[in-house]
């Protein structure tokens, strides 16, 4: 009986943790604009994190006494609160489709997928509710935040010349902003199941917690048959129709996160094959996420790999090795 009330007394204990963890990523997330965004990030970790190790219905509790909380951090139903309650369920997800033990490319699938559906969902009800249609609704959304985005970089110092020329242009970013929402959710729900996948593995196996067999990410490639989306993808956007462009550049946004992935395995392949010291591959990641230019190339290394073969992967050497 002892024993008994000892375990149940540990869960409460974790149970507890893992939910103050989870409402302090939150919190930071809300109160603090720029260092929160780059915290939202970690937020499905918890719940991946606390699932694996109490158990379904644990990782449950977690979940709804978070949302709970975070409900009267919000005071009440807002847009950002779905997006916060989205980045949860991804994490319970991600438990779930651990235990499962699939590969890296179908859990990234099942999980981003199950997040866009129950997103869609939760977006049609709560249109549903205010009795705006989604367009308005993701409009009037995306409105918002360029104001408040205006009102960051007065705050921060611009000169009142990069002000007033952003200003002016606003309409046109709300323009093609709106347009481009589908593959901005979808990319940003393929790097945070990325992120949260490369977290989670160090931080499962540091605790003796199971983590799926997903072999060394540096020799992973996407499937070849993904060229021909972008292939096509560059085609239509040399038609004169805006809807047939707005989709295809939709198309090509989506699969580049695919490439950048396979281009940082190129990467991190041959940081790992010359030995490079940690700091100096930290300091050149670092330039990869900030520098556009490095981000392309590394997207264009990932994308000529299909031909190019930089790590020369499934050729066999001299001793018949691969």
């Amino acid at each position: 009986m002892t024993v008994l009330q000892n375990d149940q007394s540990m869960i409460a204990k974790d149970i507890a943790t893992g939910t103050a963890i989870a409402v302090f990523i939150i919190g930071i997330s809300i109160y603090i604009p720029i260092i929160g965004f780059f915290c939202a990030l970690f937020m499905p970790l918890p719940l991946l994190f606390y699932r694996l190790k109490l158990g379904r219905k644990a990782g449950a509790v977690i979940f709804i006494a978070t949302v709970i909380v975070m409900a009267a951090l919000l005071d009440g139903l807002s847009i950002d609160m779905f997006f916060f309650v989205e980045l949860l369920f991804l994490g319970f997800v991600l438990g779930e489709l651990f235990e499962l033990n699939l590969s890296i490319e179908k859990t990234v699938l099942y999980s981003c997928g199950s997040v866009l559906v129950s997103g869609l969902g939760i977006l049609l009800i709560y249109s549903n509710m205010f009795g705006k249609d989604i367009v308005v609704l993701v409009s009037d959304y995306v409105k918002l935040n360029l104001e408040l985005t205006m009102v960051l970089y007065q705050s921060m110092g611009m000169s009142e010349e990069s002000i007033r020329i952003i200003s002016n242009s606003l309409d046109n970013i709300q323009y093609v902003l709106v347009r481009i929402i589908p593959a901005m959710v979808v990319i940003s729900t393929f790097f945070v199941v990325w992120t949260n996948l490369l977290l989670a593995r160090p931080l499962l196996k540091s605790k003796s917690l199971f983590s799926p067999a997903f072999g060394s990410l540096q020799q992973w490639r996407s499937p070849e048959f993904l060229v021909w989306g972008v292939i096509g993808c560059g085609l239509l956007l040399l038609f004169p129709s805006k809807a047939i462009k707005v989709l295809a550049l939709n198309g090509l946004l989506i699969l580049m996160p695919v490439y950048f992935f396979q281009g940082i395995a190129i990467v991190s392949h041959f940081f790992n094959k010359k030995k490079f010291p940690r700091f100096l591959r930290l300091f050149l990641y670092g330039l990869i996420a900030l520098q556009q230019l490095f981000l392309i190339a590394v997207i264009g290394v990932g994308f000529f790999d299909i031909w190019l073969n930089f790590r020369k992967l499934g050729i066999k050497n001299s001793s018949g090795q691969n």
